[in-house]
């Protein structure tokens, strides 16, 4: 018997606990669903909390205003899991590099970390410069809590891997070709492992302290591992996921906290992300989900992992490729497990009433498929 099914370890009290069940592999009514990027930019009601926040940070950094984002697309659709409002740049932000969000530009950072230097001042920032994520993970599981203190859905709290965090620190903000963090990596591997092994410390003790503050699963976006040559990935990325995994709590006041890893592009590594020690691997739309499924057989759970560009098609369409997802991965089994996800994260233009198609065909299609 695996540690996912260990009877001593208990599922907390919740009214609908099925992301959780199918994170450890265990039977549920129907399939799970929550996308990526959920609480964001298509929601008409995200972009008026926003505006008044007045920026991305600022919204993200008021614990109840996160709360507020969080919990919109649980009023609006039946997911089964809610994800803390947060940016995968909160923890080099943290260590002094100087995050800021331009209107219409992505992430920035003011300071980069490209030498010698730059790196032998990086450390494991204080947990007391993100205080502003765990009151928000604390905000939101008050507000999903109903009198007797029993959630209405588990909290996903989340954060960037080394790699991909190591990706914007060493770049400065996003990247086209990444050409100066592969720079650094092949002309100074020994600088990039430092930056990574800080980086997968500071990871670590950023997720235990999420939980600590009632996040009831933990998941890390590997979101450029893709973009790494076999070998390197293993290397640089890889090999710095696990060192978070390893140091992760696995359990909280007696409950289970299951793992998430999601590796954009990852889908050729499966076997050796599902060896990592995650309990679910996510995949991007370009795997099979069958074939996913036969691959890592009943090692791990799986999450994913429809194109989220299928949202723009009709709604008949939409449903008809939920469906086929869905049935890509087939009947679960009594030890095999998926939730329901977009392949990346849900688009600004999606269309609102398009995500709620998706929602409902996951639930009524995967009841008939346990038949």
């Amino acid at each position: 018997m695996t540690a996912a099914h260990t009877p001593a370890i208990s599922l907390p009290p919740l009214a609908n606990d099925r992301f959780l069940r199918a994170c450890l592999r265990l039977p549920t009514d129907c399939t799970p669903v929550w996308l990526m990027r959920q609480a964001g930019r298509y929601l008409p009601e995200y972009r008026a909390t926003r505006d008044q926040a007045g920026s991305f940070m600022g919204l993200a950094t008021n614990p109840e205003l996160a709360c507020e984002v969080t919990l919109q697309p649980l009023r609006r659709y039946d997911l089964d899991a809610a994800i803390l409002f947060s940016d995968i740049l909160t923890v080099p932000d943290a260590m002094g590099l100087g995050l800021s969000f331009a209107a219409g530009e992505g992430p920035k950072f003011a300071k980069v970390v490209r030498d010698e230097a730059a790196v032998a001042e990086l450390a494991v920032p204080d947990m007391d410069k993100l205080r502003y994520v765990f009151d928000a993970v604390g905000t939101i599981r008050k507000a999903l809590a109903d009198e007797n203190g029993v959630g209405k859905v588990p909290l996903i709290g989340f954060s960037g891997s080394p790699w991909t965090l190591a990706c914007y620190m060493v770049e400065g903000g996003g990247s086209d070709d990444y050409r100066l963090v592969k720079t650094l990596m092949y002309q100074r591997p020994d600088l990039m492992h430092r930056i990574l092994a800080v980086n997968a410390d500071a990871v670590a003790l950023y997720l235990n302290t999420q939980i600590e503050a009632g996040a009831q699963a933990a998941m890390i976006f590997d979101s450029w591992g893709g973009v790494l040559a076999d070998g390197a990935f293993q290397q640089f990325s890889l090999a710095y996921t696990k060192r978070v995994l390893s140091q992760l709590k696995k359990e909280h006041n007696g409950y289970r906290i299951p793992h998430i890893v999601f590796t954009k592009g990852g889908g050729i590594w499966i076997d050796e992300i599902a060896d990592s020690g995650c309990d679910v691997v996510g995949l991007d739309w370009t795997m099979n989900l069958g074939k996913a499924r036969a691959q890592v057989g009943d090692r791990v759970a799986l999450q994913g992992n429809l194109d989220p560009n299928v949202l723009f098609a009709q709604p008949e369409q939409v449903q008809a490729e939920v469906i086929k997802t869905l049935d890509s991965f087939g009947k679960p089994s009594a030890t095999s497990g998926h939730i329901f996800n977009l392949g990346h994260g849900i688009s600004q233009f999606t269309p609102p009433d398009n995500v709620k198609v998706l929602v409902d065909t996951v639930h009524a299609h995967s009841r008939q498929l346990r038949g």
